[in-house]
């Protein structure tokens, strides 16, 4: 009898197996419904992991120092010098006020200077100064006091007259008053050409005149507007020539590029575990898998609604409770690689175990 075909005796074999057991299919139908809830409380752990140990926020933004720049002295612009945009160094000319009001005040100060010069050579040359009215007004007292002298004798005598009398007694009594004059002139005088402890060895109207002119130099050179420190110049439209600028009115912003750090605003919540020295993480919306390292440089002493310019008044019958934010300040380690803008919105995560 000739053999039969394998492939024929195969699908008779698993034709004629049993079917599978019901308890298996019960096992099976168990494995899958409990694997999909024991897979999310896997990676739910590995989540909650890896959340441990650092706090995030997308409420944070670079800041830069920003410098608003004011004229210190008032008038016309009749040069501007940057333009919106512009990188300057510390020193550079930003722009000028009309500087010739401000040199004839120096001219005017001049003036006063040489008048009181003069002044000082007359008074040093009068003759209030001289002595020569006192010595005649006392030589002139001395001649009515002997005239005088000589009535009284008469006087006593019966040989002369009781008007010849009072007019010898008038005569002293004006010379006196001479005197006295004289030497109100000459104290006058000598207080004039007097030094003083303030400004010693300077006539006083002198030195006003110096305080005058050094003022008017101080006001020419700040014609002269300088950049304080370097940076990127914003707000330029502002300036035109020929606008009047007041003294003190911010007509101008320099941001400082040399050191940019980013202000992040993190629940209160999140601080308990926070510290100075605390290594950070920082990305940037703008710049796509650009990641900067840094550092927690100072948590605020306050939050941002505290220092807000209408705070918010608790005390009410109506309050309802908000989680505040709290700004804390992001050193940025190192050279970034890209250029830092003021108000870029980024991600900082913050480390609390150290680990990174």
């Amino acid at each position: 009898m000739a053999e039969a075909d394998p492939v024929i005796v195969q699908a008779k074999d698993e034709a004629a197996a049993p079917p599978p057991a019901p308890a298996a299919r019960k096992f099976r139908g168990l494995i899958l419904m409990l694997s999909l809830p024991i897979a999310l409380l896997i990676g739910g752990g590995i989540y909650w992991w890896t959340l441990q140990g650092k706090v995030s926020t997308d409420n944070a933004y670079v800041q830069q120092d920003k410098v608003s720049l004011s004229s210190e002295v008032g008038g016309r612009i009749v040069e501007v010098a940057v333009s919106d945009g512009q990188v300057v160094k510390a020193g550079d000319l930003l722009f000028r006020i009309d500087p010739e009001p401000y040199r004839l005040q120096i001219a005017q100060a001049d003036a006063a200077i040489a008048i009181a010069q003069a002044n000082v050579t007359a008074l040093a040359g009068s003759a209030d100064l001289s002595g020569s009215d006192i010595a005649a007004a006392r030589e002139e007292i001395a001649f009515n006091q002997a005239t005088l002298n000589r009535q009284q004798a008469l006087w006593t005598r019966g040989f002369t007259t009781k008007a010849d009398l009072e007019a010898a007694q008038h005569a002293v009594a004006e010379a006196r008053a001479r005197l006295s004059a004289a030497e109100a002139r000459r104290a006058a005088a000598q207080a004039k050409l007097a030094t003083g402890t303030q400004v010693p060895g300077e006539n006083p109207q002198v030195a006003a005149g110096r305080a005058e002119r050094a003022l008017a130099e101080l006001n020419l050179s700040r014609t002269e507007v300088r950049a304080p420190v370097s940076g990127r110049i914003a707000q330029a439209d502002r300036l035109q020539l020929g606008q009047s600028v007041l003294q003190g009115l911010p007509v101008l912003t320099l941001v400082a590029t040399g050191k940019s750090f980013v202000e992040a605003n993190f629940k209160e919540t999140d601080l308990a575990e926070m510290a100075v020295g605390q290594p950070a993480e920082v990305r940037f919306d703008a710049y796509p898998g650009l990641v900067v390292k840094g550092r927690v440089e100072s948590i605020g002493a306050g939050t941002g609604s505290e220092f807000s310019v209408l705070p918010a008044q608790n005390a009410t019958g109506n309050w309802v409770k908000v989680t505040q934010r709290v700004p804390v300040r992001i050193a940025i380690e190192g050279n970034p690689g890209r250029q830092m803008i003021a108000g870029l919105s980024t991600h900082v995560t913050v480390f609390t175990d150290g680990r990174k």
